[in-house]
This record gives structure tokens, C-alpha cells and sequence, in this order.
């Protein structure tokens, strides 16, 4: 009897914040006392959602890096400090995310936990360089990102040719995981300064690419218009016996006009005549996999990513090719720790209309309609076509950028850039909040 006067007091607490269901409760209990456990047990889940509407604001902050400016961590801290200075109080669950390029191994390893491992390996133009690769906590589980070893990033501008780049770092970090005792291998693509169909990964693993003379051909995209047959019976063996996931953000087939040469080429520096021939020798190379491995890559979805080497890792590697997103989802259990949320924030460093298809804004946006939650979007620059995302589950977009400046600028300041634009979209929201 004590427990029920208890309720009843909480109750007339509570109940000028309800619409008159509690008032039902109350008199339940009253008028029926031997049947007040299963009535009580109402009235406590009722109170418990009263006291959840009445909570703080509980934001997920769930963005892509800001290439070349902020990693997707940074990226998170920075929208935090955002949030703070309007909401000091608010949740903030952050997950820095990847589309399953640059920085999926730093996503997988923040929501998994692991640690990362330091090697010495061939850059994209074969000088030597220090990459990284995580192994994640389950003890089972590798993540080797092909921008670490043969990414853009990794060569200066002036030097860039993927004629010559090679992907034989890559592969020299897959060993390296084996070497370990991987069981399961995820191979983020995105972001290579490449277009060798993934050869340069397969040569390091063992496998023989050969020309008319029966020697082994020279790195790069130029070098596949030597090879004349395939040999993967010295392929490490152990790359057989685990599984192998490619997570990629593209659909890009291999070749032809939105190819690996044509829509990512010219990035790499590849002029119009270069971004022929390196469709050419993919050509050339579809061809050769098809005889003698077996295997149609040709119009593989995603076969394109890394200059080839979606396809390329799906043939040597016997790897399946997965969305990046949703494998980093999967891993960040997202959907989990998005299901209560009253907003999420998500980001990247540009967006246009290609982040419609398949890039991690809209992916993050799509899983958080799952649950009717909001979702704003904040970028370094809107280039034309933007507003498709609107169509894609993102609620609103912003450009991080206040007015006229240079990129260079810009890309130093964006730490900054991203805690203001943030923070008035925070007392916007406030205001609105306000309103009657």
C-alpha cells in the first residue's frame, strides 16, 4: 500500500506533463488494488518515457573525414565543440565514420577496438615509406587501407602519374596481415594515386604477371600493355584460406566512360590522352583475367574503385566486393546507438551530386530515417547537384565556409570553420526550439 501512495504522489507530479493517461492509471489502481502490480508496472513505464521526453538533447555526431584538412576524429571533435558551447549539457555519441576508403581502419578500430602496425613498404612510386595497418580487437580481423601504402596523398602533386604508380605496397601490408595470422582481411579502397587493376597487390602476394617473353612486367598502369598471360599458382596460399572483404564507396565498372581512367584518371594526373591508354590496358587486362582465371570483372559494380583495383582485388584475392558504409555501420553498430537520438550530424569534406550514390553522408542519413531521425549535413564546399541529397534522407546541408576565401585557407582553418557553422546551427535550433 506504501508503494502505491508513493506512485500516486510521483504521479500527480508527472501528470501536468501528460495528456491525461496517467490520471487513467491512478484511478486503475485506486479502484482495483489486487490487480495494482500489473497497473503500477503502467505507470512506471509511463513515467519512465515521461522522464526520457524530458531529458537532455542526445545528438550523434557521425561524419566522414574532411580530406586533406580533417580526419573523420578530428571532424567529430570539432562539430562536439560546436554543440557544447549552445547545449553543455546535451549527449553527444560520436563515431567517426569512413565510406570505406581513407580512414576505415581508424573507424573500425574507434568502434571495435585493435591497434595499428607500422611496416616498411613500396609508395605508389616505389620509393620506401612507412604505412600502417590495424589489426582489430576480435583477433581475427584486419583492415589494410590501400591509401596508407599507394595513396594520393603520398605523392606531390608534380609527381603524380598513374602510368607508373603501383600498388605493390598494398600488397606488401596484406603479407604483413597474414604474416599475423589474420583470418579475415577488409581492404578499404579510395583515395589511390593508381590505376594498375590491383596487379602491383597480387605481384607482392606472389602472383605472375607476364609479358611476351615470359618476364614478369613493370609496376604501374603503362605496364599492363605488356602483359600477355596470368599465373596465380606461387599466390600466397593463405590469401585463399581467409576471407577477404573490399569495401568500397564507388558502383564504377571497370572501364569505359565512368571507368576507373575516365572518372578518377584525370585526379590522378592523368591527361586525355594518358586517361585512353590506361583504359585501354584495363581493357586489355579484363580480358586476360577472363581467359585464363575465369572471371568476368568487366562490369563488376564498384569494379573501377582505386583505379581498378575493386575488380582487380575480386579476381586475384577471390575478395567480395561490400559497400564501405555499411560495413562501417555494421561495425560502429550504428543503428544501435542511433535509434534514440533527436539528431544526427553527419559530414564531408565536399558534397555534390555524386554524394547521393552511395557516399557516407547519405548512407548515415539513410540508416537514421530508419527512425525518423533528423539529420543535418555540414561540408567544406556545395558544388552543383547537392541538393539531390535532399531526396536521400539528409535533412539540410551547410557550407562550413562564411564567406570568400582561398581553398588553402580554408583547409587550415576547417577545425575552426566546423565548430562555428556548427555552433550556430546549434542556436538556431535552440531558438527554434523556443518558439510557440
Amino acid at each position: 500500500m506504501v508503494y502505491t501512495i508513493f506512485c500516486a504522489v510521483l504521479i500527480l507530479e508527472l501528470v501536468k506533463k501528460d495528456n491525461g493517461s496517467l490520471y487513467e492509471y491512478i484511478n486503475i489502481v485506486i479502484k482495483h488494488p489486487k490487480q495494482s502490480d500489473v497497473f503500477l508496472g503502467l505507470v512506471g513505464f509511463r513515467c519512465f518515457t515521461i522522464f526520457k521526453e524530458e531529458s537532455a538533447l542526445r545528438i550523434v555526431v557521425a561524419p566522414d573525414s574532411f580530406k586533406g584538412s580533417l580526419t573523420s576524429k578530428e571532424a567529430v571533435e570539432a562539430i562536439s565543440v560546436g554543440i557544447h558551447r549552445v547545449f553543455p549539457d546535451v549527449e553527444i555519441e560520436k563515431l567517426p565514420l569512413s565510406d570505406g576508403g581513407e580512414g576505415i581502419a581508424e573507424a573500425l578500430v574507434q568502434a571495435l577496438g585493435g591497434e595499428y602496425y607500422s611496416q616498411t613498404v613500396a609508395g605508389p612510386l616505389g620509393d620506401k615509406i612507412e604505412a600502417t595497418w590495424a589489426y582489430l580487437s576480435d583477433g581475427n580481423t584486419a583492415v589494410v587501407e590501400l591509401a596508407s601504402a599507394s595513396g594520393l596523398t603520398l605523392v606531390p602533386k608534380a609527381d603524380l602519374n598513374p602510368l607508373a604508380a603501383t600498388t605493390y605496397g598494398t600488397g606488401e601490408l596484406i603479407k604483413s596481415a597474414l604474416d599475423h595470422g589474420c583470418k579475415r582481411l577488409v581492404i578499404g579502397l579510395g583515395g589511390s594515386a593508381t590505376n594498375d587493376g590491383a596487379v602491383g597487390i597480387a605481384q607482392a602476394l606472389g602472383g605472375k604477371f607476364l609479358n611476351d617473353q615470359g618476364q614478369e612486367i613493370g609496376p604501374g598502369g603503362k605496364a599492363l600493355e605488356d602483359l600477355v598471360r596470368i599465373d596465380l599458382s606461387s599466390l600466397d596460399p593463405r590469401i585463399k584460406a581467409i576471407e577477404v572483404l573490399v569495401a568500397c564507396d564507388v558502383d564504377n565498372p571497370l572501364c569505359g566512360p565512368t571507368g576507373a581512367a575516365y572518372v578518377y584518371g584525370p585526379q590522378k594526373g592523368a591527361d586525355e590522352l594518358m586517361v585512353a591508354r590506361l583504359d585501354k590496358a584495363l581493357f586489355g587486362l579484363a580480358a586476360i583475367v577472363k581467359r585464363d582465371l575465369g572471371i568476368d570483372v568487366l562490369t563488376v559494380p564498384g569494379g573501377g574503385a582505386a583505379g581498378g583495383a575493386g575488380a582487380g582485388a575480386c579476381a586475384f584475392l577471390g575478395g567480395t566486393l561490400r559497400s564501405g558504409i555499411d560495413v562501417v555501420l555494421e561495425a560502429a553498430r550504428f543503428r544501435e546507438k542511433a535509434r534514440s537520438a533527436d539528431l544526427v550530424i553527419t559530414g564531408e569534406g565536399m558534397m555534390d551530386s555524386q554524394t547521393a550514390y552511395g557516399k557516407l553522408p547519405v548512407g548515415v542519413a539513410q540508416a537514421a530515417k530508419e527512425f525518423q531521425i533528423p539529420v543535418i549535413a555540414l561540408a567544406g564546399s556545395l558544388q552543383p547537384g547537392v541538393e539531390k541529397v535532399l531526396e536521400k534522407g539528409i535533412d539540410a546541408y551547410f557550407s562550413i565556409v562564411p564567406g570568400i576565401t582561398n581553398l588553402d585557407t580554408a583547409m587550415e582553418q576547417a577545425y575552426g570553420l566546423l565548430s562555428d557553422r556548427t555552433e550556430q546551427i546549434m542556436r538556431t535550433i535552440k531558438i527554434g526550439s523556443s518558439l510557440k
